[in-house]
């Protein structure tokens, strides 16, 4: 089983990540894993943090003359805005909309939660993105493609061009916004201006898609083989992500049957469907066609304006300070998203094909290919 695991806080001096279950043999391409870390600190609306980090991977363990070895991967994330414990003041006035007051009581950090600010920050996504970029070598090599950016961000809302990944990705990373409609740029950035000298912030919509997912990932034996609920739950962990949708799930719960599932037909003697309303999934089993899923963000938490909250230590009610933050993280969370969905496929290629070794996974997911009737 694939499988990861992350240590760090946000202004320690380092993040940890170890990467187990992946095969030997897939190509380490730093300046892969560089270049998407660099895009998880851009897109317009982010904090002065993201100035200060130059988020570089160090591959410390599992990597052997620039290919992993089968072995677990061992992948190292400095800080470069790291702080010593002893000069950080106690927080004891928990901000709205952040795990300080649930993680203060649940821990027992009521005199002071700093420990749970640190863990708790979206810092830690900087190593999710590192084993993601991994993970996307891996689909690459085997012929899939994942791509994510942004749909909406406040009440502007992108129109997404039905084009190939290939296309769609140019645009994206031409983008400030990481969105492939440069004519709603202007206003995105307008809304992000806005909320910014409000002292406000804003969320919005991502989308990440898949293309060249074969049918018959994930499973319907259990509940947890289930394609789009590993996906789901994935996503779910990014910091700040409220909902989840596959395909058009929320518009087609207010229509009837006839108007939502995607009609099975034949052209030249390959099966096709005429719509991708389910998203690339049915009864928890990916179907062959592209994967898409949106991830709703909420707004920032931390404001610049503050609101109600109440001091543990005199449990008097205050405003809850302000701690520097981005005024929108959708663009970055596009980046994350992308990196998140790329290990939830490769878990589930391992799964399928095994994960010794990239030659025989490639072989496998061939001769499976040639087997599927209509494929």
């Amino acid at each position: 089983m694939l499988s990861y695991h992350t240590a760090g806080d946000s202004h320690g001096p380092a993040l940890l990540g170890i990467l187990e279950g992946f095969p030997a043999h897939v190509p380490v391409r730093e300046e892969e894993v560089n270049a998407m870390l660099a895009r998880r600190q851009g897109g317009y609306g982010r904090s002065r943090r993201q100035s200060i980090e130059r988020d570089r991977a160090e591959f410390v363990a599992g990597v052997w003359k620039g290919e992993t070895t089968g072995a677990p991967v061992g992948i190292l994330l400095r800080n470069r805005a790291a702080k010593n414990q002893k000069d950080v003041r106690a927080r004891t006035v928990p901000r709205p909309g952040h795990a300080d007051l649930a993680g203060a009581w649940k821990y027992g950090w009521e005199a002071d939660f700093n420990p749970v600010i640190e863990r708790s920050s979206a810092r830690e996504t900087a190593m999710r993105v590192a084993i993601g970029a991994l993970c996307r070598r891996l689909l690459v090599e085997l012929g899939i493609e994942v791509l994510g950016y942004v749909r909406q961000i406040g009440e502007v809302r992108a129109e997404i061009p039905e084009l190939p990944l290939a296309d769609l990705r140019q645009r994206v990373e031409q983008s400030d916004f990481y969105c492939p409609d440069s004519q709603s740029e202007a206003d995105m950035r307008a809304a992000v201006d806005r909320a910014r000298e409000a002292g406000d912030s804003l969320g919005g919509i991502v989308e990440v898609v898949a293309e060249g997912v074969p049918p018959g990932f994930g499973g319907l034996s259990h509940p947890e083989h289930r394609l789009d609920a590993q996906i789901a739950q994935q996503l779910m962990s990014i910091p700040s992500a409220k909902a989840v949708e596959i395909g058009e799930g929320i518009a087609g719960a207010g229509l009837p049957g006839s108007r939502v599932h995607d009609a099975i037909r034949l052209r030249e003697g390959k099966i096709v469907r005429a719509t991708n309303r389910a998203g690339g999934m049915e009864g928890g089993i990916s179907n062959g066609e592209r994967i898409v899923v949106r991830v709703y963000h909420k707004p920032i938490p931390t404001l610049v304006r503050g609101m109600d909250s109440v001091d543990l230590a005199t449990l008097e009610e205050t405003r809850a300070p302000y701690i520097r933050s981005d005024v929108a993280v959708v663009p970055a969370a596009s980046v994350v998203a992308e990196a998140v969905l790329s290990f939830a496929l490769a878990r589930a290629v391992l799964l399928k094909f095994g994960h010794d070794h990239l030659g025989d996974i490639r072989e496998a997911l061939k001769a499976y290919k040639n087997r599927l009737r209509g494929f």
